[in-house]
């Protein structure tokens, strides 16, 4: 604990963002990194408590009040050290995680948290900075062969865990760019694009063979790599979004938000857009916010970045609806310092304009003899207990059509794309689509699940944890012994007692 009374003398101080009125006009990030002067300061304020929850919040385990003690004692590589320990991408939480681990922040229960993911972002930066983060490259290579289906952060996490443990690794990525969500589904004014470069290229160098337009079961034979490799490591991300199957579903203006997000990312890129290319496919053409009305569905980080994106492109206006009611903007009494609590929730986006609701149902697309949108139909709901669930009743006389030229669906996603690859594999699937894999092995025991596509849509964060803890499986698999890292997970008993294992 490196300032006793630092969390007496400080209060939370978090990133500055760049002014609003600039930063609409482009694409980069929004958010500036701490100077080192506010990073000591706030390292200070953690408390080193008896038992820190921050551990439990966050999925990866990472060792918070051990590197806020090293970067107030201006210690930045031991602080690098201790980070990377348990994060193979700290650029990457540091920039897009939500950072559970504040939420369980014991110093939260009466102040405002320890800025725990301001201060991983600038433990990183320094870093890099520095030198500190170098290929590592390993002195023994074992023989086995693995391949990784999907590129995304859990993909790439397992990557560098399993490469680490000397194994020859080759991801496979049916995009033209290595990244799968990073690349192609978040903004750049969240994360800019030389930020992933930046570590594939220390990737690349540690000897991971990433192959891109590599789509298998399509132009890569699912036989060929049940050949070629000892193992194979599913991640291709839950990627089927959820629909809204309402009267007008077809008319021109009605899209899916990433198909919207991802090309504004490549338009970024300066990359050609292929509307019909396969596993990429934009069946509407070009999808523009510019001078229309924007109505995004689905109250979540998805449908904010679709707000922001609107923004840039200059849309007239932006409305984004939720079906569920409006969060509590203080965390409720009666939820654990374990548990996220469900609170309302203001991005950089919604700070640069548009209009939020809940509680809003959609009743239909209306359209005219063109086949465009050019309108909605909305009604308000009150959300009630029925027989022990959630319902809703319909509030008629509220029942309006909005004009709307635009409408995105960010609804979330319901599970990985059902290809013929995962038959060719054998391996099954849950009851909600998901690959069905205990301890990250599926049916068939040379094949593995991580991220999304096993545990379902979640965060980068949940990504990277399952792309390290499959790894030590595989290796496990493999070896019949594995010395890569194993996540310390806490959890409370029944009896509210901590336990550890």
């Amino acid at each position: 604990m490196g300032k006793p009374t630092g969390f007496i003398e400080f209060t939370r101080d978090i990133p500055t963002k760049r002014n609003v009125h600039e930063r609409v006009k482009d694409y980069l990030e929004v958010e500036e990194t701490l100077s080192k002067e506010k990073a000591v300061e706030q390292s200070s304020r953690c408390m080193d408590c008896g038992v820190p929850f921050c551990h439990s919040g966050c999925p990866l385990g990472n060792i918070i009040p051990d590197f806020n003690d090293a970067v107030y004692q201006k210690n930045w590589e031991l602080a690098y050290d201790i980070l990377i320990s348990t994060n193979n991408f700290p650029e990457f939480t540091g920039r897009i995680c939500p950072a559970p681990c504040e939420s369980s922040c014991v110093l939260a229960i009466n102040k405002p948290a320890v800025a725990i993911e301001a201060i991983e972002r600038f433990i990183i930066e320094k870093a890099f900075e520095k030198g500190y983060v170098k290929p590592r490259i390993p002195q023994v290579r074992t023989g086995k062969k693995i391949a990784i289906i999907g590129s995304g952060p859990a993909g790439l996490a397992a990557a560098s865990q399993l490469n680490k443990a000397g194994h020859t690794i080759t991801v496979f990525e049916r995009a033209d760019a290595i990244g799968g969500l990073l690349r192609y589904g978040i903004p750049d004014f969240k994360l800019e694009k030389n930020v992933i470069d930046r570590r594939l290229k220390t990737m690349k160098e540690e000897g991971i063979i990433f192959k891109t337009n590599a789509n298998v079961g399509v132009n890569v034979r699912v036989k060929d790599l049940m050949e070629e490799f000892d193992s194979i490591l599913l991640c291709g991300g839950s990627t089927v979004p959820r629909d809204l199957d309402i009267k007008g579903r077809e008319l021109k203006g009605v899209h899916f938000a990433m198909d919207f997000l991802s090309q504004q990312n490549k338009r970024n890129a300066k990359k050609t857009i292929k509307y019909d290319h396969a596993g990429n496919t934009y069946q509407q053409g070009e999808i523009l916010a510019t001078n229309k009305k924007v109505v995004v569905i689905g109250g979540g980080d998805t449908g904010s970045d679709c707000v922001g994106t609107s923004n840039r492109q200059k849309a007239a206006s932006i409305t984004q609806i939720e079906i569920m009611p409006m969060p509590p903007q203080k965390r409720a009494k009666n939820v654990s310092w374990l548990d996220v609590p469900m609170m309302l929730r203001t991005s950089s986006s919604h700070e640069e304009g548009c209009e939020r609701t809940w509680s809003i149902l959609t009743k239909e697309f209306i359209g005219n003899e063109k086949g465009e949108l050019i309108g909605i139909k909305l009604v308000d709901i009150e959300w009630k207990e029925k027989d022990g669930k959630m319902g809703f009743d319909e509030n008629l006389s509220t029942e309006r059509i909005i004009p709307c030229d635009l409408v995105l669906l960010a609804m979330g996603f319901l599970h990985p794309e059902r290809a013929e690859m995962l038959e060719e594999l054998g391996v099954l699937l849950d009851e909600k689509g998901n690959i069905q894999a205990q301890n990250y092995q599926t049916q068939n025991p040379k094949v593995f699940a991580a991220g999304d596509m096993r545990r379902g849509q979640s965060l980068v964060v949940w990504a990277i944890s399952e792309g390290r803890e499959a790894a030590r499986q595989i290796d496990l698999h493999l070896m019949g012994h594995t010395e890569l890292e194993a996540k310390a997970v806490s959890r409370l008993d029944t009896q509210h007692k901590v336990v550890v294992g």
